[in-house]
């Protein structure tokens, strides 16, 4: 995405730009999309032709290098589609992920009953002997959440998602404990915000799971990750993602903060009780 930027900063079309490299606008467009990747060489001959300073060609480079290792979510390439697959790698090497949820708590947060309750809940498109590898696929993602470099996560959530009973009402409550655990365990990774049914009408009202994924290199665009019934993808425009984030922006003024989030937790097991 870093190298398509570049290109269109210096105003070279995909066409012109490929023919300069020698190899085939198809080609390009590949590598442009992550689908393929250009040798140590070439990309240094695209840095030059971009107009790419040294030591982002070196970063380039690194992220070249990172990609000969394979990472856990290939050894499911059979169960989930690649753009699926590929937003497992964006959240693996994200530093920060802005998530709104509507009625789900997500998947990084679920308990292993909880997501089993989901997974095997898309009945007529999910076969039971996948189930469980699905379920072990979310838990493995979860581990970004712990470590030397934690992932930093701000969570909005409806209030619907605490009352929903995904799996029934010891389900629910298992995941709700869950909730408040994370929260006294990753104080300073973990921010975890409720919009209130009385918070009223707001941008991300009824919409679709989004999130918003930040790199470590100020030089990576922010992405956007979108699920609908039918749509799963990665937003990368600019634009677009800016709007999202204004959206999320507004939808955090709605919510009732970390602490009285946390009550709003608290109160909800306690209905469950």
């Amino acid at each position: 995405m870093r190298l398509r930027e570049a290109r269109e900063e210096v105003g070279l079309t995909g066409v012109t730009a490929a023919k300069e490299l020698g190899i085939s606008q198809n080609f390009l467009s590949e590598v442009e999309h992550g689908k393929r990747r250009l040798t140590a060489d070439k990309l240094a001959e695209a840095a030059s032709l971009y107009e790419v300073h040294e030591d982002e060609l070196f970063e380039l480079q690194e992220l070249r290098r990172g990609t000969d290792e394979r990472g856990w979510w290939t050894q499911y390439s059979g169960l989930f589609p690649p753009e699926l697959l590929r937003y497992f790698g964006y959240e693996w090497g994200a530093e920060s992920i802005r998530m709104h949820e509507s009625l789900l708590i997500p998947g990084l947060l679920q308990t292993e009953a909880y997501a089993h309750a989901i997974v095997t809940s898309d009945s007529p498109n999910t076969r039971t002997s996948e189930a469980d590898q699905r379920v072990e696929a979310r838990m493995l993602r979860q581990r970004r959440l712990r470590g030397e470099d934690p992932l930093r996560l701000t969570v909005v959530l409806s209030e619907g998602a605490l009352h929903q009973q995904v799996g029934g009402p010891t389900v629910l409550a298992e995941q709700l404990e869950h909730l408040l655990a994370l929260i006294e365990e990753l104080p300073d990774t973990l921010e975890l915000l409720v919009v209130p049914f009385t918070a009223g009408a707001h941008g991300a009202l009824g919409a679709s799971t989004f999130h918003i994924l930040s790199f470590p290199s100020p030089r990576l665009p922010d992405l956007v990750w979108q699920e609908t019934l039918t749509w799963l993808g990665v937003i990368a425009d600019r634009a677009r993602t800016r709007e999202y984030a204004a959206t999320f922006a507004q939808c955090l003024r709605k919510t009732a903060g970390r602490r009285g989030s946390r009550d709003m937790v608290h109160r909800a097991l306690r209905e469950i009780a």
